[in-house]
């Protein structure tokens, strides 16, 4: 099997990762002053619970470990679906919008319910604005890159 397609996914997934962590990070300062030690201490408790907001550094790096781990794997499914139907790439715009909608979806209903993060209701402004970061920091890079690489090669 040819590698290229999975390292090109790999370097995506790094770059998107970075764009939508970054984004994160911006958010959460906009909306608290506060740095981004607690957004990655908040990933960290989706496996380590309570205890990472109690943690230090150690809980910092898996925050980042976690968050890339997901972003990968996205970025990987991501391509794997545009390899399969071609035709997701017509419309690059119009497939990140969709694919950014469907990282929160399945974030929020698998993801965030499997983890060890205490559910929170999900306010309409939050879901918006964490929908808009992963269309536009996640999902249309996604897209764009997809085509620009030509992935499609089998």
């Amino acid at each position: 099997m040819n590698n290229y397609p999975f390292k090109t996914a790999l370097q995506a997934g790094l770059l998107v990762g970075s764009l939508d962590i970054s984004a994160a990070f911006i958010q959460f300062y906009i909306k608290t002053g506060k740095g981004p030690t607690a957004v990655l201490k908040y990933i960290a408790s989706g496996v380590f619970g309570k205890d990472a907001f109690t943690g230090g550094n150690d809980m910092v790096a898996w925050g980042f470990v976690f968050h890339y781990i997901i972003a990968i794997s996205f970025t990987l499914f991501f391509f794997w679906l545009v390899r399969q139907w071609h035709f997701l790439l017509n419309s690059r715009i119009l497939t990140g919008i969709l694919y950014g909608i469907f990282m929160w979806t399945v974030t929020q209903f698998i993801v965030l319910p499997l983890s060890k993060i205490p559910a929170l209701k999900i306010k309409p402004v939050n879901a918006i604005i964490a929908i808009t970061i992963l269309i536009v920091c996640i999902g249309i890079p996604l897209s764009l890159l997809a085509q620009k690489k030509k992935i499609l090669r089998r």
